[in-house]
């Protein structure tokens, strides 16, 4: 594996829309190919990407429990369906992890799905991972091994104490990550201070803003791939300034 990048933050801060700009500054710089993993169960980074989705893991794990064909083994299935759910892009492939588990128990399947998904893993030099809003994933330890944590914040004072509770957290667990960055997004200017928790969890060379965007907020209204932005918009510039910046470290 190169470079593991995963994202986490609130909801509703950015993240899936900055995360697809990550993946378009990745196949333009040659970093490909890219498996992109979708881990949030409202599934739209495929909204940012332009791409359609078929079938989301979860779809598999619940066939698991009950629609295995006779004749076919439960590896043997889920491997065929996560064949099926996996969306080929320009330079990128996407996997989808879909809703939370239902009732019952989902433990075969979820191991089948982690073996798996650690196979497909070794086929891609870049691995980007659009976590779901809150520390779920960090908690379940879904991913051990980060080049890059990026925790995503809009300018509110909730959005930046769940950064904040998220990086905790991390500190806490048998995660290794190799560096952090703080992106705070939709910022119409940078303040003349943060809040002081903020700056006992980041030091203030990893607190990044990103501009509130008007055309990114129309791209969204009218249901464009926002990764489609022209490389000439604000945020795209500011973005990939950022990606170079802390990109280069892992290089």
């Amino acid at each position: 594996m190169g470079i593991t990048v995963a994202f986490g933050g609130k909801g509703g801060t950015g993240k899936t829309t900055i995360a697809g700009l990550l993946i378009r500054y990745m196949i333009k710089n040659g970093m490909k190919p890219v498996l992109a993993i979708d881990a949030d169960a409202n599934s739209n980074l495929n909204d940012v990407l332009g791409v359609k989705l078929e079938e989301t893991l979860s779809d598999a794990r619940e066939m698991m429990k009950k629609d295995v064909p006779s004749g076919m083994t439960k590896d043997v299935f889920m491997e065929m369906k996560m064949e099926q759910a996996l969306v080929e892009g320009d330079g990128f492939d996407l996997i989808a992890m879909g809703r939370p588990e239902g009732a019952g128990c989902y433990c075969a399947a979820n191991n089948l799905l982690s073996s798996l998904i650690d196979r497909l893993m070794k086929n891609y030099d870049y691995l980007v991972v659009d976590n779901e809003a809150g520390m779920e994933h960090f908690s379940r330890l879904t991913q051990k091994d980060v080049d890059l944590l990026l925790l995503v914040s809009d300018p509110s004072r909730r959005g930046l104490t769940a950064a904040c509770r998220i990086m905790d957290l991390v500190k806490s667990l048998p995660i290794r990550v190799n560096q952090t960055a703080l992106v705070v997004n939709q910022l119409q200017a940078e303040p003349t201070s943060w809040p002081q928790d903020v700056l006992d969890t980041f030091s203030k060379d990893q607190i990044t803003i990103l501009p509130a965007d008007p055309l990114l907020a129309q791209f969204d209204m009218e249901g464009k791939p926002t990764s489609m932005l022209p490389a000439d918009a604000p945020i795209v510039k500011a973005a990939d300034a950022l990606f170079t910046r802390l990109l280069a470290k892992d290089k």
